[in-house]
């Protein structure tokens, strides 16, 4: 098919704050044999997008498309022939009109072009809004808790910032499997939407000692996993609150990357300690095919509910804004950009 010449992306042309964002005019993104092109209709917003920003994470060159989120529909197919006649890419039914969610850096724009393992066709009983609004975050949630910790039922696990997108959807995820969920969070209007999604003891981290309720919780014990996606505000607190052969998950980095340290202080529990990130634990087109339908599955039967926050209008100031207030720690559930209907 033809496309158009250009589209309009989110990028930056530099680091720094929300300031350097734009929404500008670029060439139509280049078309590799193995690529799905997809047409698209919202975006989803991501602590990641705000790490390639500040540079945390180094961009490839700028002007820089960021974003690593989109769902929307097929436009076009691969046109590599062993692609297409490849077991795996024909597990995945992929046609021209399929409703589809792509999780491929620097899809923040009116079409992506993607390797096709990366897309993931939504199923008739998934929106297209659902589906982005779930996709990174579920993908996340569902490989963190069966690979990264594989909860269980009996487990107490600590979950930081519960009432935030990944955190709502961990917190459904590990109640359905029979675990106990305590949760920090800062203000008691986020309390309240974290017990309605199941959090079983919510710590209000502003004005209560969240390492002495999370003890007395526990019998003194400790949790069997923390899930934390605070970073270095929250890292030696989690020492201590973790149990004897406890599993420390760092999710991520809202208060900056945990510093150095030395290993020897994981000996005084017997602590493992991971620093996982999604991509590669959906890796494989086999891994890739295994939790999309896992995802969608439990999207689709009500064990995963998504809750969106804002729809942001995709302009410059509409993703800024959807920046500023992800990082604000204002938010709650999943922030989203519409582009097109």
């Amino acid at each position: 098919m033809s496309y158009p010449s250009t589209v309009q992306a989110i990028t930056i042309s530099k680091t720094g704050g929300p300031e350097v964002i734009e929404k500008r005019e670029i060439p139509f993104p280049e078309v590799a044999p193995n690529h799905l092109v997809v047409k698209v209709q919202y975006l989803g917003v991501n602590f990641i997008d705000t790490y390639y920003r500040e540079g945390v994470y180094p961009a490839s060159g700028f002007p820089f498309v960021i974003g690593k989120e989109a769902s929307g529909v097929v436009v076009a197919l691969p046109t590599d022939e062993s692609v297409l006649n490849d077991p795996d890419y024909k597990k995945r039914g992929y046609k021209e009109g399929s409703r589809v969610a792509v999780d491929y850096l620097g899809s923040h724009a009116e079409y992506v072009s993607a390797p096709w393992k990366t897309v993931y066709v939504i199923p008739e009983s998934v929106s297209t809004l659902t589906a982005v609004s779930a996709l990174v975050q579920g993908l996340t949630a569902i490989s963190f808790m069966e690979e990264a910790y594989n909860v269980q039922k009996g487990d107490i696990i600590l979950i930081h910032t519960v009432a935030g997108g990944l955190g709502l959807l961990m917190t459904q995820l590990a109640k359905s499997r029979g675990a106990t969920v305590i949760g920090t969070t800062s203000t008691p209007e986020k309390a309240a939407l974290a017990k309605a999604n199941g959090t079983d003891h919510v710590i209000l981290y502003k004005s209560e000692d969240t390492v002495a309720r999370v003890l007395e919780l526990t019998n003194g014990e400790g949790v069997h996993a923390i899930f934390d996606g605070v970073g270095k505000d929250t890292f030696e607190s989690d020492l201590l609150m973790i149990r004897r052969k406890g599993t420390l998950v760092s999710v991520g980095n809202a208060s900056g990357a945990v510093p150095p340290f030395p290993p020897i202080k994981l000996v005084q529990k017997n602590v493992k300690l991971l620093r996982p990130t999604m991509n590669n634990y959906t890796y494989t087109p086999a891994e890739v095919l295994y939790y999309g339908n896992a995802l969608f599955s439990l999207l689709a039967n009500g064990t995963l509910k998504t809750q969106v926050f804002k729809e942001y209008p995709f302009t410059t100031e509409g993703v800024r804004q959807a920046q500023i207030d992800l990082t604000s720690g204002k938010t709650t559930g999943k922030l989203v950009v519409k582009v097109s209907d």
